[in-house]
């Protein structure tokens, strides 16, 4: 089937996990990874999701509604996750298409587009939301390292409309089939008012999401030396209230930032990190 152009800024799709069953919690699904991000923290495993001299070739709109209503009866939801779904400025019109279609969905979000967030929550066409807390306040702009969106493209390589659907396991080739985009900004320009921009975003997001009366949860990929097991009194009085806080622990693998090491939890930390946060969010587990 031929689909028209639904988006004024066409959706970057990196790839398709065709099945999951742990993405989207009690539901068969998909997984979408969406391309681009407004962060850039070192250990995301997902470098060529996140960083533009590492992007991939882009599925085509038509490939991804024609993958979706071949999947009918076979699966009941897709999960949105990316790199950062939101950074796409038409992700709320993906999202209402793919419900349309009659899937639930979840969305993963990392909280810097509170406003994009809103109107996805208003729209009603999100079933599961989960949202990244990467850290305490007072940590959390050295961890997300966060670069200017505004530069970054959002351009589709004529090429790129040939892309096969592919199993995301295979993202790590690595293609130039689109211009890097480099939007970079030396450590010295970072302001206070950006900082103060970024926490009053993850704020304004985890409220959105507690007040919802969507389903949701948080959670945190743990890793030394960005965390420490005292970080998380502050990070569960952001979420104090919460239902349900996921701590997921580093594990070594390709990441964004190739020059520095990170080192997991050992299991000792992640039971106490689990016992703070289970003073504050009603159900905590160790993903």
């Amino acid at each position: 089937m031929i689909h028209n152009s639904l988006f004024i800024i066409p959706m970057q799709i990196a790839g398709i996990q065709k099945l999951t069953l742990v993405d989207f919690p009690g539901t068969v699904a998909a997984t979408i990874f969406t391309r681009g991000c407004s962060f850039r923290c070192g250990f995301c495993h997902n470098p060529e999701l996140v960083l533009p001299e590492k992007f991939n070739p882009l599925l085509s709109e038509s490939q991804i509604f024609d993958f979706l209503e071949s999947r009918y009866g076979k699966i009941n939801g897709i999960c949105i996750t990316g790199g950062e779904p939101l950074f796409q400025p038409d992700c709320d019109k993906f999202i209402s298409h793919i419900k349309a279609l009659g899937f639930k969905v979840k969305l993963d979000t990392n909280g810097s587009f509170p406003e994009r967030l809103e109107k996805i929550i208003k729209d009603g066409d999100v079933d599961y939301l989960a949202m990244d807390i990467k850290n305490s306040l007072v940590k959390y702009s050295q961890t997300v390292n966060p670069k200017s969106h505004s530069s970054l493209s959002l351009r589709v390589h004529p090429s790129e409309s040939k892309s096969e659907i592919r199993n995301p396991k295979k993202l790590d080739v690595i293609s130039s089939h689109s211009e890097p985009a480099t939007g970079r900004i030396e450590e010295g320009e970072k302001s206070q008012h950006s900082e103060n921009k970024l926490i009053k975003n993850i704020k304004q997001s985890i409220k959105l999401i507690m007040s919802s009366n969507i389903d949701y949860e948080f959670r945190t990929t743990v890793c030394h030396p960005l965390h420490e097991v005292a970080d998380f009194k502050e990070m569960g009085e952001m979420i104090n209230g919460a239902k349900r806080y996921f701590i997921q622990n580093y594990k070594q693998t390709k990441q964004v930032d190739e020059n520095s090491i990170y080192k997991s939890f050992s299991d000792k930390e992640l039971l106490e990190v689990k016992k703070i946060m289970a003073g504050f969010v009603g159900d905590v587990d160790i993903r």
